[in-house]
């Protein structure tokens, strides 16, 4: 006994005949039939009268009708459940982020994903790129999004946009005069960064500007958050930088000015062995959208 059988069985008693089960299912009337057949053999007792003006059920086939009917609702809802999480109609997803939510890329595909897949529910998680890394090879993260463009051993690496690097300045500030800034004009400065994800790496990434002026800078790591280190900076505790998508934060006492020439990259990062049907959806729709940004620059 296999699932059409039930279904045949069960289509057979809906219809009161194999040729109308049978059209109804699209097969023919005598492969309903040899079905029924099978299934009263393997189970050794009729389970259908057969008469002239069709068929109606035997004791036996009435004691089977219910668990049938059980059996196909079940397989049908699990089917549905497959199908709905396949396409992305329902599920979850969760996301690595190293950068701000604040607006560009990132906001913009995380709002498109939901609008077009809103059932499936999104977890987003902050963190330094080892740490999300290691998460997307234990299938704890489906996809992180990191600065550069480096390969990361049993992970799939993507370039998907760039922003630009600013720095953080209080409002009284002499360089809040100009439009823009270089390192050489921010080399004497001390700066200020977060001892949270990403300010590790904001200081090795100053440490590698300015020594390649020649100089030493002098980092201070704060223990704050990213929104309290920007306060900081507005009574003077230091300056510090940001990628382009913070910088659509409005904070008291501040103001952002890019550096010339500095650009960072960002990549999405997944396992190839990550069978999630919502990941390969946001990944796709990630490609999709870089390449219409790339398109309009």
């Amino acid at each position: 006994m296999n699932f059409r059988h039930l279904r045949y069985f069960v289509a057979a008693f809906e219809h009161g005949s194999f040729r109308k089960a049978g059209a109804a299912l699209g097969v023919q009337e005598s492969t309903i039939s040899r079905r029924i057949r099978d299934m009263e053999d393997g189970l050794g007792s009729a389970l259908f009268h057969r008469h002239s003006g069709g068929v109606c059920l035997t004791v036996a086939g009435q004691r089977l009708l219910s668990k049938a009917r059980k059996v196909l609702r079940y397989v049908n809802e699990g089917a549905e459940i497959v199908d709905a999480v396949g396409r992305a109609k329902e599920g979850h997803l969760r996301v690595g982020i190293f950068t701000s939510l604040a607006s560009g890329f990132l906001p913009d595909l995380l709002r498109g994903f939901a609008e077009e897949h809103p059932g499936v529910h999104i977890e987003i998680a902050d963190g330094n790129p080892a740490e999300h890394v290691a998460a997307i090879r234990q299938f704890r993260l489906d996809i992180a999004f990191l600065t550069g463009t480096l390969d990361w051993p049993r992970c799939e690496t993507d370039y998907l946009w760039s922003e630009r690097v600013f720095v953080v300045l209080p409002e009284s500030h002499a360089l809040a005069q100009k439009e823009e800034v270089n390192w050489h004009d921010l080399a004497h400065e001390p700066f200020i960064v977060s001892d949270a994800p990403p300010g590790q790496e904001i200081h090795d990434y100053l440490v590698q500007r300015v020594a390649d002026l020649g100089h030493h800078p002098k980092i201070q790591s704060q223990f704050v958050g990213r929104d309290n280190l920007l306060t900081l900076v507005a009574i003077g505790s230091g300056l510090t930088v940001t990628s382009e998508a913070t910088t659509a934060a409005h904070v008291p006492g501040i103001c952002y000015r890019p550096i010339v020439g500095e650009v960072l990259p960002f990549s999405g990062v997944w396992s190839p062995k990550n069978d999630n049907p919502a990941l390969r959806r946001f990944v796709s729709m990630a490609k999709v959208l870089a390449r219409r940004e790339g398109a309009e620059l």
